[in-house]
């Protein structure tokens, strides 16, 4: 990550607005009925239902997705007592935090009181604002009586993420570092270095977790908490040994676990060397470690290290912890946090890491493939994975516990949910993927030598998407395999240099033979093509081997088609292949036909691809609004071109298939905006529906749009999916992403379903 430069920072945060967040309105009010129902005199009408019941607060008002960051500047960051204005900017930046890794919205609110009692008393004050209290940024000891007393007195979530936030995401390395090197959490003596909110947060929930009090050795600026120290404060009393040591190098000496949470440069080589066997250090000061992850690397080649930092490996970030914690609690309107709650982010956090991991996370952190091990321990923070499986995991605790209010009865439909509120309309590629794993078909990969679609492979395995069948030299594969730790095995792999034998060779090339030798082709070109992967592969859909065929990774489209189209060829009825892509966006799939294949379409072409168009969609159970696109309106043009022959397409379509839902010509905006076409043309047969699909006049302005719309995002592509063939092919998009590569593996077992459902 490049050093931040000061005018970088500032300039960030003054420029255009100044701060990081703003307040957006939720509903309409662009007229004066709409302003008359957001305030006088409509908005009388929840006030009445409130004043009957105070739980229809959440029906009403946003309290229920609003969380307030609380400070009052006494400890912010690593920079101290700066006081609640300087504090401010970080307190706005959680709440940016929160709202685009959980959608939860933020007040942040900066109090000028030092005096705990006081500080209480002005919580307290407004909490009725709010769904949830973040409190942030302030000192130790006396945070632990702000947040103790306002747990009690408060029926909300109250947390302060400064203790609680490191302690969960920690515990969470912990519990997986022990697995890796094999130790029992009961069994571990552990180092505390620094004795503030957040290493006393860290010790306490170890200690719920299985760790044995009497092996903690807790020290602060002045030494070991012992048994000589008088001065200690109550909070720090509950953590002296009893063991007669006081300083930090006597404490290293045969320590399981190093946990600091104090200043940089604390801890040397020799520290590091006197530890146990596969030592675990959790070295968190910030910006600079207690020890460099250099020097301790350089020491001890079992070591298990983690930091605050994002440019080594296991940053402990407590944004891992608490979008989801709160989003959770949110959910289910839990009257508090609870160590069970916490315990849950923290096991959650742990089997995460465990997990495959997508390709889009390995991409955001400029690497190939990420798995489980000593430099992977904690999840990445922009895994979007983490708030349907954190926040669930701390709903579910939330229950269990007889704390929540508002149970969830559907954990599908509230993953469904918290998926939602990533921003990208997920609910197709989800539904595509179920509809996939109901009946899982054989899927041939002609480019198995490549680590996106080994990638992949394991996705689709791992998920029960398909039955992969790999294409591709068995000893480029299996390297792949073994340096990138896939999980993948008995997977057949077919190398058509070495595991093919003649008789299979010729008796494909019999087949296109056969297909072919009116057109050019010899028996022993024939022959020669069974070396080429994309002629093998469609051979062994076109002979029933296999249920669909996947390539176009690493070549053109062109040439990646002719051999399926030889080989297998396309439907009868419609005489013509059509490429479809779809656009996924918040406001929801839009699907677009012909973007790949037809550069000037005839009127029947035009028809005949809004028919497999139509098929296609309706095979995710979408019912197809269809639009037919020019540059004119419902014959508006007169002369020759586009219009004239999407009007006559439109006819053929009108005639043929009565029950489509397609009219045309129609320009763009007018397709999209079925209201302003309603007012416009009241008799068009989409009536005043937004259209789903767009049929373009040609191939250019069918790729233009598709490719315009997804740079400008903030979308997601599916595609080119193949339409017209007698049997299932698809031809990736060069240098397709993993994600994009499982997508159209899941849409071609939907084909293969359809295909076998009318064989």
């Amino acid at each position: 990550m490049p050093k931040i430069r000061r005018i970088d920072a500032l300039n960030y945060h003054k420029k255009d607005r100044p701060g990081k967040i703003e307040v957006v309105p939720t509903k309409p009010h662009n007229t004066q009925y709409d302003l008359s129902l957001a305030y006088t005199p409509g908005v009388a009408q929840p006030c009445f239902e409130i004043e009957k019941d105070p739980e229809n607060a959440y029906k009403y008002t946003s309290k229920g997705n609003l969380v307030a960051v609380i400070s009052n500047g006494t400890a912010v960051l690593g920079l101290g007592d700066i006081g609640p204005l300087a504090g401010k900017p970080v307190m706005e930046g959680k709440g940016l935090l929160f709202k685009i890794f959980s959608d939860i919205d933020v007040f942040d609110i900066e109090v000028d009181e030092k005096d705990p009692k006081k500080f209480i008393e002005v919580v307290k004050a407004i909490a009725p604002t709010f769904g949830g209290i973040n409190l942030e940024d302030i000192k130790a000891p006396e945070c632990f009586e702000i947040e103790e007393t306002l747990k009690k007195e408060l029926d909300i979530p109250v947390f302060h993420d400064d203790q609680h936030g490191t302690a969960i995401i920690s515990a969470a390395g912990l519990l997986n570092a022990l697995e890796i090197n094999g130790k029992l959490i009961e069994d571990i003596k552990v180092v505390v270095n620094g004795a503030g909110a957040a290493a006393i947060s860290c010790t306490k929930l170890y200690i719920s977790m299985g760790v044995e009090p009497e092996n903690v050795v807790m020290l602060d600026s002045k030494g070991v908490l012992n048994r000589e120290r008088t001065e200690l404060n109550p909070i720090k009393q509950q953590f002296v040994t009893t063991q007669k040591i006081n300083t930090l190098e006597e404490a290293m000496k045969g320590a399981d676990v190093f946990l600091g949470l104090s200043v940089a440069d604390v801890v040397s080589k020799k520290m590091i060397k006197s530890m146990a066997k596969n030592p675990i250090v959790f070295a968190m000061a910030n910006p600079n470690p207690e020890i460099s992850y250099e020097d301790a690397t350089s020491v001890r080649n079992d070591i298990i290290m983690a930091t605050g930092r994002s440019d080594y490996p296991n940053q402990i970030n407590n944004v891992l912890g608490f979008p989801f914690i709160f989003r959770g609690a949110l959910d289910v309107r839990a009257t508090s946090i609870n160590e069970e709650m916490k315990i849950a982010a923290a096991k959650a956090l742990a089997n995460l890491a465990k997990e495959y991991v997508p390709e889009m996370v390995a991409k955001a952190y400029n690497e190939q493939n990420i798995v489980f091990g000593k430099d992977y321990i904690i999840p990445k923070p922009l895994d979007p994975r983490l708030i349907t499986t954190v926040s669930t995991a701390v709903a579910h605790a939330a229950m269990e516990t007889g704390i929540a209010r508002k149970p969830i009865k559907s954990w599908a439909a509230y993953k469904r949910d918290l998926t939602s509120r990533l921003g990208i309309d997920n609910k197709l590629i989800m539904k595509i993927r179920s509809k996939a794993k109901q009946n899982p078909k054989r899927i041939v990969f002609a480019e198995a030598n490549s680590f996106r679609i080994l990638k992949a492979v394991q996705f689709v395995i791992r998920e029960g998407i398909a039955k992969p069948i790999l294409l591709g030299n068995t000893e480029k594969i299996k390297a792949l395999i073994k340096e990138n730790q896939l999980d993948i095995e008995n997977v057949p792999i077919i190398d058509l240099h070495t595991s093919v034998s003649d008789e299979k060779r010729h008796q494909y090339a019999k087949i296109l033979y056969e297909k072919r030798r009116r057109k050019g082709m010899t028996y022993s070109e024939a022959v020669e093509k069974m070396y080429n992967r994309d002629y093998y592969g469609s051979m062994m859909v076109e002979t029933g081997e296999a249920d669909a065929f996947i390539s176009g990774f690493s070549r053109n489209y062109s040439s990646t088609i002719r051999p399926a189209l030889q080989v297998i060829g396309v439907k009868e009825k419609f005489n013509h292949i059509a490429g479809m892509y779809i656009l996924m966006s918040k406001r929801g799939s839009l699907f677009l036909a012909d973007t790949t294949v037809n550069m000037n379409p005839t009127a029947q072409t035009l028809a005949d691809t809004t028919v497999l168009t139509a098929a296609e969609i309706l095979k995710f159970n979408i019912e197809p609004r269809i639009a037919m696109l020019s540059y004119s309106n419902f014959g508006a043009y007169k002369g020759k071109g586009s219009p004239v022959r999407v009007k006559e397409a439109v006819e053929i379509l009108h005639k043929n298939h009565p029950g489509l839902l397609v009219d045309g010509e129609m320009q763009a905006n007018y397709a999209l905006n079925g209201k302003l076409r309603y007012s416009r043309y009241p008799f068009n047969k989409l009536g005043d529906l937004d259209a789903n699909t767009l049929i373009f006049p040609n191939l250019s302005s069918g790729n233009i749009t598709y490719k315009v719309l997804q740079a400008l995002g903030p979308s997601e592509a599916i595609g080119p999916i193949l339409m017209g063939m007698k049997k299932p092919v698809h031809i990736l998009q060069r240098d397709s992403t993993v994600r994009e590569i499982i997508n159209m593996t899941a849409i071609a077992v939907i084909d293969a379903q359809k295909n076998s459902i009318e064989d």
